[in-house]
């Protein structure tokens, strides 16, 4: 991974979209990593009697598919320091693809801290599933 400094940041900057094929083997394992074993989350019968197309993507994994995305364009010296706005607008169900997306909308210096806001969205085959929400984080500078 290469280390990315807030100088080299440019508003705008799209970050390289990262897919993830939802497979039932891959939510049955986020439900027990994140200790969220609500049925919806594993069980597809289930998930369909409560109204949902099938068993779907819990909001941590959701996120970390967020963080994976932003730590692959922050780099290892990158810290990230808020999440504000994620809303799942539909749910992300088994044997989906989604995309994951981002760009820079914003990046000041406060007190010697260097951040960026990045604008971030999670996209299937019928558009945006979640967000458009931001991650606030910090760059080292160069000098």
């Amino acid at each position: 991974m290469n280390e990315r400094y807030w100088e080299d940041v440019q508003i705008g900057e799209a970050l390289r979209p990262e897919t993830f094929h939802l497979s039932v083997y891959r939510l049955v394992m986020a439900a027990g990593a994140t200790r969220d074993f609500n049925s919806i989350h594993h069980n597809s019968e289930y998930a369909r009697q409560s109204g949902a197309e099938d068993m779907y993507a819990n909001n941590v994994f959701l996120q970390g598919m967020w963080e994976k995305t932003v730590r692959a364009y922050i780099g290892p010296a990158g810290t990230i320091r808020r999440l504000k706005g994620f809303k799942m607008k539909t749910f992300n169900t088994a044997g989906e693809t989604v995309t994951t997306n981002g760009t820079v909308a914003n990046k000041w210096i406060e007190e010697g801290t260097a951040f960026v806001e990045i604008k971030l969205w999670t996209e299937n085959a019928d558009g945006i599933t979640v967000g458009p929400g931001t991650m606030i984080v910090t760059l080292p500078l160069k000098n």
